[in-house]
This record gives C-alpha cells, structure tokens and sequence, in this order.
C-alpha cells in the first residue's frame, strides 16, 4: 500500500510531519493493507493562514485493488486531527464495504441449512 501526502502552499507540513502522518494512516489502515494499492491524502487551510475554527482539511482517497476508489473529507484544527477523523472515516467506509463483501461471498444461504430431524 502505498501513501502519498500532498499539501496546498498554505498548510505547513515538512518531512518529519509527513512521515508522522504516513505511519499514522499505514496504522489506522492496516487491516486493509492488502486489499489496497494507494491512499492519497489531500491537506488544505481553507482559510488560507487565518484563524478561523476548523479550518484544516483533509481529503483522503483510497484505491481497492479492482474497485472504485472511495473518498473522504474531514475538517479540523490542526493537520494531525483531520488526519486521524479522515483515516476514522475512512476505516468506517472499507470496513462495511469489505465486511459486505466478505458476507456476501462466504456466508450459508437459508437453503443450505440442515432441517433439524425433530420438526419434521
């Protein structure tokens, strides 16, 4: 899997942050290491260098290996928290789409089960 972290000319991350918040996601994303080729992590001060709340965002985009990709966006006061809310958000989303998946394809369909011999 690999990540890549872009920032605008307005949001300050440098190559230990970078690092920092590539961990960050290899971690939160683990599970789903080898169902995914690439995570794309999109930073941005919508304020541009204002103070003003919540105004860090972080886009995160993951690519499943045969499948569409899927987005999110999350928007905090620092870097580190959008990162994580995206990477939360994220987790959520892979883990139904997989999990239906994964239910889908290996679960007994009612007219597999066994009649219980007591009932007939």
């Amino acid at each position: 899997m690999q990540i890549i972290i872009n920032s605008d000319k307005n949001t300050d991350v440098d190559a230990a942050l970078a690092e920092r918040l590539e961990d960050d996601v290899a971690a939160t994303l683990e599970r789903f290491r080898d169902h995914l080729t690439r995570v794309e992590v999109h930073l941005g001060d919508e304020a541009a260098g204002r103070e003003s709340g919540a105004d860090i965002r972080c886009t995160m985009e993951a690519r499943p290996a045969g499948r569409a990709p899927v987005a999110v966006t999350e928007h905090a006061m620092s870097v580190e928290e959008a990162v994580a809310g995206a990477g939360a958000k994220v987790f959520r989303l892979l883990e139904s789409t997989f999990g239906r998946i994964d239910s889908r394809r290996g679960a007994e369909s009612i007219r597999h089960l066994e009649v219980d011999e007591e009932l007939t």
